[in-house]
C-alpha cells in the first residue's frame, strides 16, 4: 500500500508533503475528514510494532488529560488514536512494507529515499 496519512492544516505536513513529492500512484488521507478505521490503524501497528510509536504526546488532549501522568498501555494507546485524529503521530507514510511516522528530518529523508529510489 502506498499511503499518507496527514492533516491538510498542519503546515508541517503541508511542508513535508511538498518535499517528499510523492507519485500520484500515493493515497492522501486526511484524517480529520476522513477517520482512521480499526483496520488502518492495526495495518500501521503491524509495520510499526507499537500503537505508542504511532501516539503523538505533542497533541494538545495529550496535555489537557494530563495523560503523561498516567500508566499507558499499549491498548490505551490505540483507543486514544481511534478516539481523535489529533493523537495520532503525523504524516504516517505507507510505503508497500514499509512505515515512516512523525516529522524528523531523518525519517522524512528515508521516507523521501524509499519514495524515490
Amino acid at each position: 500500500m502506498k499511503k499518507i496519512y496527514h492533516l491538510p492544516t498542519c503546515d508541517t505536513c503541508k511542508r513535508i508533503l511538498i518535499e517528499l513529492d510523492a507519485p500520484e500512484s500515493f493515497i492522501l488521507q486526511d484524517i480529520k475528514s476522513e477517520e482512521i478505521t480499526e483496520e488502518q490503524l492495526d495495518e500501521m501497528h503491524e509495520l510499526s510494532g507499537s500503537y505508542e510509536a504511532l501516539f503523538s504526546k505533542r497533541a494538545r488532549l495529550y496535555k489537557e488529560r494530563d495523560l503523561k501522568n498516567k500508566n499507558l498501555q499499549e491498548e490505551d494507546y490505540r483507543k486514544l488514536i481511534l478516539e481523535h485524529y489529533t493523537f495520532l503521530k503525523r504524516p504516517v507514510i505507507l510505503n508497500g512494507n514499509e512505515i515512516f511516522i512523525g516529522n524528523s528530518k531523518k525519517n522524512v529523508a528515508a521516507a523521501k529515499e524509499s519514495i524515490h529510489g
